[in-house]
């Protein structure tokens, strides 16, 4: 079922998002060579707590952390773990989903890890502009589909990488995961109409090689590039209006000026940033 949001639930939402936005924002002071992958978690469960938001993934069909983070070759689901470090050069996803006050929020970003080479600063490039190219598609009147077809012609066919189909974008509250379901490739024209109201996620995974994974990890979870080729992930929530879509995540409201639901989001991303970024400096002190 699909529900449509009233201006009241998708203000909660913006709060919500801009709990999100400040984790990321913190993110940036934390991911540096040399640290294990469970340091982002930590500090996430500690930046969590401090703004008073939910990690919802703890304990979502039995997973353990509050974030995912996913290395290289890992598309996606990937644990945070002690023995991985991160080294000069590494791309690393992380994700995560939130709720602050029963509204939920949930998004992507990746991370360059000193500096990367050039191809996989090209793929962080191609990536994150393909999520804003099927953004501009959630206009109410168009369908699914068409969001999906400009990924995938922008991501396979002008630039040759791989557009993972086994994950896929979704509604969003009142729960996790609610219809409908938003593919990063398809046809124009196809699928369900969109609407004012509704919220969902795009979420473009875009590899390097070919777009299949291989999900036969034992621990359920981790899904990984086929050929081990690298990808790539940006995610975020918004909500279809009759102004065009309004992302609920944006990290930077000005460069995202276009996007803003209302004035009140980067008054909620200073307080939160300023919490993430209070938590990343006692962090870096220990």
């Amino acid at each position: 079922m699909i529900s449509l949001k009233s201006p009241r639930e998708i203000r909660a939402m913006e709060v919500a998002g801009a709990a999100l936005a400040g984790l990321h924002i913190g993110l940036q002071k934390i991911v540096r060579p040399g640290i294990s992958s469970w340091v982002i978690e930590e500090f996430a469960r500690k930046y969590f707590k401090a703004a008073g938001a939910k990690a919802e993934q703890i304990g979502f069909e039995g997973y353990k952390y509050a974030t995912c983070v996913s290395v290289n070759d890992e598309i996606c689901h990937g644990f945070p773990r002690k023995k991985l470090i991160l080294k000069d050069g590494d791309l690393v996803k992380i994700d995560t989903v939130v709720s602050v006050d029963g509204a939920f929020s949930d998004s992507c970003w990746s991370y360059a890890v000193g500096e990367v080479k050039p191809e996989i600063k090209k793929l962080m490039d191609v990536t994150k502009k393909a999520l804003y190219m099927g953004i501009d598609q959630c206009v109410p009147g168009n369908r699914i589909g068409d969001i999906g077809a400009v990924i995938q012609h922008y991501t396979e066919d002008e630039n040759g990488y791989g557009d993972v189909r086994e994950f896929v974008g979704h509604g969003i509250q009142p729960t996790m995961h609610e219809d409908p379901m938003v593919p990063h490739y398809g046809e124009h024209g196809q699928g369900i109409r969109l609407r004012k109201g509704m919220t969902i996620t795009v979420e473009p995974m875009i590899n390097t090689g070919t777009w299949e994974a291989d999900t036969s990890d034992p621990n359920g979870w981790l899904a990984k590039t086929a050929d081990g080729g690298w990808s790539c992930q940006y995610e975020h929530t918004l909500v279809i209006t009759d102004d065009g879509p309004k992302i609920l995540t944006s990290q930077d409201p000005e460069a995202d000026a276009k996007y803003m639901y209302d004035d009140e989001y980067a008054r909620d991303l200073k307080h939160y940033s300023d919490i993430a970024l209070k938590v990343a400096n006692q962090y870096e002190e220990k």
